[in-house]
């Protein structure tokens, strides 16, 4: 039976996907609406290593775009599953942000634009990590770091996990 659920979760999540050069002509023109999730455990947070642009080889906070239909509380509880096997439930919505980038993904010569809605979470129960493709590696952190970007630092902050 597992397998057929299995099945059943991944044609949901191809129907989701636009085809990468439909997403490229979006990305050229269009802001991309996103949310990115602040996990938190212990007074310490998820940072993941990026393995794409943009922000390719950063440590970044996980997240991503939003589906046609879907909650942002619900993309949140989805960004976490996905890019860290991770279950969490939400503390809080942290703010509005826009992120604009000169990095894109290949073929964007525009670079990136993103209406960012951001969660705090945290994590239901102690759980290993499992990270997807987007990123390679991961660690905790317990303070903001002088060398993280500079929106990295705004949404820390603004999150209030390290006060």
């Amino acid at each position: 039976m597992r397998g057929v659920s299995k099945m059943k979760e991944m044609k949901e999540k191809m129907q989701n996907l636009i085809p990468i050069e439909l997403y490229e002509k979006i990305m050229e023109n269009m802001p991309v609406f996103c949310v990115d999730i602040i996990i938190s455990q212990d007074k310490k947070v998820l940072l993941v290593k990026r393995e794409n642009e943009p922000c390719k080889d950063q440590w970044w906070v996980p997240g991503g775009r939003l589906y046609k239909n879907e909650k942002t509380c619900d993309a949140a509880i989805r960004k976490a599953k996905e890019e860290t096997n991770l279950d969490v439930e939400i503390i809080k919505q942290v703010g509005f942000y826009e992120l604009m980038l000169k990095e894109a993904i290949p073929k964007v010569k525009t670079g990136t634009h993103n209406p960012v809605i951001v969660y705090l979470l945290k994590t239901k129960s102690s759980q290993e990590i499992h990270l997807d493709e987007q990123s390679s590696n991961y660690k905790w952190i317990n303070k903001i770091e002088p060398d993280m970007h500079d929106y990295l630092k705004k949404i820390l902050k603004d999150s209030g996990v390290f006060n």
